[in-house]
């Protein structure tokens, strides 16, 4: 059986022998489905290019000041979250740049080019100032965010120091945890509950008592945990009643992050997930999202091997150059190496790395150039690399008559390094949408899949995963908020 969603969003289905057929049919009505938008958007940007948009109120009547402090809440305290607050701090501090970060260092055109209008992002929307971020967490072990980094060994010793005071100061609340989920790592800081249910009650009170202590007006969740194993949705995820009594009963498919993700929504917190759980990518947690106003995005941050494959891909298919086969092999030592060195995790970080060249280069759409694609995707534990992930890539691809060539990529990259702005730009960004009239209700927050593996999108709509093309979504989605006309590149009226 093949289920797709037609350019107009009518569904269909229909019965096939065997299901690569069934597969086959639904990829290509999908891919041409979406064309076909493509194709109608694009005809509508031409007539309305050099008209301003008319913003539907006035300039900030529909977004919200960023009054007071935002609360930021992690679960998970390791390499990523500390290199993270850390850097926040240092940039308070005046010793480092917020480099990496759009949100910070980031312009966004407005008008035509020869107006040469192009202020910060920040500048161009209202977002909370990092001097309002107050901080704090949750994790399986007691170390304070100093000891933690200390131990991550992400950041050199002399920075640390300055900011010891201030990281020495955030101490780690007991999270929710279970060792099924999470099999290669276990730690003493744990709640106790009766149910699953139980547990999601104590993390509401966490949530509400630093919203007290901290003085936090809105607060954010930040998932920086480690790597479930792969679950797949089943009746407990389908709405919140069932996925209440599931709670209750205590069922094995509720995952860890699950419960941080539906404690936040419960209280009105957004929730952002910067791993390849499902977490929030369910139907409990887009109706809980829509009902509490409460946004949500993921998942998994993209930081080394897959930005360049967001990269890379899309320049391919733009030259319509073909593509036989890419291996990717990685190498890391820090806990979330650890953690991949289980097969159910590495199962379901696999799942989100493998759909990016599928999505991108769309083989049914291109069946001679990418329907023999063999993609290989591997994670290897490598202790002595600590947080200095390898990705190595080859790439066999093949061009004009046929003819073969070969590109190999070996990116030495930081992985917490490239996470941490992504963490901030996701908080403040996630923040905006919150206070945003056109945003807040909507649920899943897909102008935001610039910075993720996995985009999330509402069933039926599969992602956009060209980096280019993601930030396209992500600016536009800023230019429509604050009533400026859209950039569509067209061009054509500088040759009036």
């Amino acid at each position: 059986m093949a289920d797709w969603w037609d350019a107009d969003g009518r569904r269909h289905r229909k019965q096939f022998a065997n299901a690569p057929s069934a597969r086959e049919h639904e990829h290509r009505e999908t891919a041409l489905a979406h064309a076909e938008r493509a194709s109608r958007e694009m005809k509508l940007a031409a007539r309305t290019s050099g008209s301003k948009r008319p913003s539907p109120k006035t300039d900030t009547g529909t977004i919200e000041p960023a009054k007071g402090k935002l609360g930021v809440m992690i679960p998970g305290m390791g390499a990523v979250a500390t290199t993270f607050v850390a850097g926040v701090e240092a940039i308070r501090k005046g010793i480092a740049k917020p480099i990496g970060s759009l949100t910070q260092m980031g312009t966004i055109r407005l008008g035509k080019r020869t107006d040469g209008r192009s202020p910060k992002v920040k500048e161009f929307v209202p977002l909370a100032g990092l001097d309002d971020l107050v901080f704090t967490g949750w994790d399986i072990f007691e170390d304070n965010m100093h000891e933690a980094a200390s131990n991550a060994g992400v950041l050199d010793y002399r920075l640390l120091e300055q900011l010891k005071p201030f990281l020495s100061s955030i101490k780690p609340r007991a999270a929710v945890f279970d060792h099924n989920y999470v099999k290669k790592i276990d730690g003493p800081n744990v709640k106790k509950g009766k149910s699953k249910m139980d547990l999601a009650e104590q993390l509401r009170d966490d949530i509400r008592d630093f919203k007290k202590t901290s003085g936090a007006t809105r607060l954010i969740t930040m998932w920086c945990g480690s790597t479930e194993s792969f679950i797949e949705p089943t009746e407990a995820h389908q709405s919140v009643k069932a996925f209440e009594k599931a709670l209750r009963e205590n069922d094995e498919m509720i995952a860890p992050s699950m419960i941080y993700a539906y404690a936040s929504l419960m209280e009105g917190v957004p929730f952002a997930n910067g791993a390849p759980n499902l977490t929030v990518d369910l139907p409990v947690m887009l109706e809980l999202s829509r009902k509490n106003e409460a946004p949500i995005c993921g998942k998994d941050f993209k930081t080394g091997q897959t930005l360049m494959k967001t990269v890379l891909a899309p320049a391919f298919k733009a030259r319509l150059l073909g593509l036989s086969g890419w291996y990717s092999t990685n190498i890391l030592g820090n806990r979330d190496g650890e953690v991949l060195d289980d097969p159910g995790s590495f199962k379901t970080k696999e799942e989100s790395k493998l759909g990016v060249l599928e999505h991108i280069l769309q083989p049914a759409l291109y069946p001679e150039l990418y329907g023999n694609m063999y993609h290989k995707v591997r994670i290897n534990y490598y202790p002595p690399r600590g947080d200095n992930k390898e990705g190595w890539d080859n790439i066999d691809i093949f061009g004009w008559l046929g003819y073969p060539m070969q590109i190999k990529v070996d990116f030495l990259c930081r992985d917490s390094i490239l996470a941490a702005p992504i963490v901030l730009d996701l908080v403040l960004l996630m923040d905006l949408a919150q206070r945003t009239s056109e945003l807040k209700g909507l649920g899943i927050q897909e102008w935001l899949s610039f910075f993720f593996k996995s985009p999330m999108t509402v069933p039926g709509l599969y992602p956009e995963h060209d980096l280019f093309i993601q930030l396209m979504k992500l600016k536009n989605t800023l230019r429509h908020l604050k009533g400026e006309e859209l950039i569509t590149h067209l061009g054509l009226e500088y040759y009036d």
